[in-house]
């Protein structure tokens, strides 16, 4: 059967003039209900001395004010249990959420309603369908369904869309490749590590993904990973599938940005639902294509908790629509969520981020598994070490790694020096969820 490459062919493929008409009309109303409903926009618009009616150009969004995730602890704090930002009775809430609380940070606690929670599942529609999903498919979603939203919505909406699902929930890795294998499943939801997991679990059992499994498309989430080539490069080879990337967040209820199946090395903004701004992390001023910022999103389906003008910290480079010739007009994130600013580690007056480390990490097929571990020397002179584990049967070539990834890892870190450290098989922590390989062991009253 034929079917049209986009789930909404009208608005994904909207000219841009008309898009932007959209986004005014849908911020000026989600401005308004914000103002009207939610104690917590309006007392931060009085603050900032910006009122609704001033919407008059997709401009004047700058006239708002910047809504944090400090702003929204703070407001949950002095308000349990989940702040003076609801627009709405809590009792009309039909999903609870938590944050994932990576790199320490406390976990936000979100409801939606029913109109929220079936756009979220309707963004993840315009991505799943976006890269190939279609009602024949089978989905795995290797996934814990705990508080974590996650997969959630992309679970509802592959019913929507008409394909069978199959939730992984609770059983141990061996127990789901063997279902992916049994089920015929063609799909596989996943972050990337646990998808390389799958993987890895597979090969010890003697099952070749590539061969014996009908998974021809890999969907990833959760990690910045998801678009880092050489992760991409690893799992298509190893699954025989190629892997999109998607990226989502907690405090905006879904997805914003996909990949297609052209695969055109970045993600597309799903704009008729966002407004997606770039801006100078310090000064709070836009920057243009082709230059490395931070998010800052508008939502325009969430209406129960009602998010407007977030700073994410995600590190991201906005590119034209016409990067990619799938017909979308939505423009493109290259290289989709390039990491966090706040995740950046300074080490002897030297920047690291670690989707950086894990890109030259990954280029290296004989490792298997790694950590980042932080820490400082009696001296007080801080250092970083590359804990690595090698994949069974290449230990041989451990001299051969060991030189190149310091060298690599110091070439592209301004001469800054790492350790390189050989731990034993099945040391390291494996994650399904978003992984946490960075271990800052640093005092922290110190910096």
């Amino acid at each position: 059967m034929a079917y049209s490459p986009y789930w909404n062919p009208k608005n994904e493929t909207l000219p841009r003039e008309d898009l932007q008409r959209l986004q005014l009309l849908k911020l000026q109303r989600m401005a308004a209900f914000a103002y009207a409903n939610s104690p917590f926009h309006r007392r931060s618009f009085d603050a900032a001395g910006f009122h609704p009616e001033q919407l008059k150009t997709l401009d004047d969004l700058r006239r708002m004010p910047f809504m944090t995730r400090e702003d929204w602890m703070a407001s949950i704090a002095e308000h349990p249990l989940f702040g003076d930002l609801p627009a709405t009775a809590e009792t009309n809430g039909i999903r609870y959420h938590l944050t994932s609380g990576t790199s320490g940070r406390t976990p936000i606690r979100v409801l939606d309603g029913t109109k929220d929670w079936d756009w979220i599942s309707e963004m993840w529609c315009y991505g799943i369908w976006g890269f190939g999903v279609r009602p024949e498919d089978v989905v795995y979603f290797a996934f814990g369904y705990g508080h974590f939203i996650g997969f959630w919505g992309a679970h509802y909406a592959c019913e929507k869309i008409g394909a069978l699902v199959i939730p992984g929930g609770a059983q141990t890795t061996e127990a789901r490749v063997r279902q992916i294998v049994d089920m015929g499943v063609t799909t596989v939801c996943s972050t990337p590590t646990y998808a390389l997991r799958l993987w890895q679990q597979a090969t010890e059992m003697g099952i070749d993904l590539a061969t014996q499994s009908k998974v021809n498309k890999i969907i990833l989430s959760g990690e910045p990973a998801g678009s880092i080539p050489a992760v991409k490069h690893q799992l298509e080879e190893a699954w025989g599938a190629k892997c999109g990337d998607t990226a989502g967040m907690t405090e905006l209820g879904t997805i914003m940005i996909f990949e297609c199946d052209h695969q055109p090395g970045g993600t597309h903004i799903i704009e008729d639902h966002y407004i997606e701004e770039v801006i100078n992390p310090d000064s709070g001023e836009p920057v243009g294509y082709g230059e490395l910022g931070e998010r800052v999103v508008t939502s325009f389906g969430r209406g129960f908790i009602p998010v407007l003008r977030y700073r994410t910290k995600d590190m991201v480079m906005k590119v034209p629509y016409s990067t990619c010739s799938c017909g979308r007009t939505g423009d493109l994130y290259d290289g989709g969520i390039r990491g966090r600013w706040d995740d950046m580690k300074l080490i002897r007056g030297t920047n690291v981020y670690p989707r950086a480390v894990e890109a030259i990490v990954r280029e290296h097929d004989a490792i298997d598994e790694f950590q980042i571990y932080i820490w400082r020397r009696d001296d007080l002179r801080d250092e970083i070490t590359i804990k690595v584990e090698l994949k069974p049967g290449r230990e041989a070539e451990w001299p051969v790694v060991e030189e190149a990834l310091a060298r690599e890892l110091a070439h592209a870190h301004e001469g800054l020096r790492f350790l390189i450290e050989l731990m034993e098989p099945n040391t390291l922590p494996r994650f399904e969820l978003k992984a946490k390989r960075l271990q800052d062991a640093r005092p922290v009253a110190q910096y």
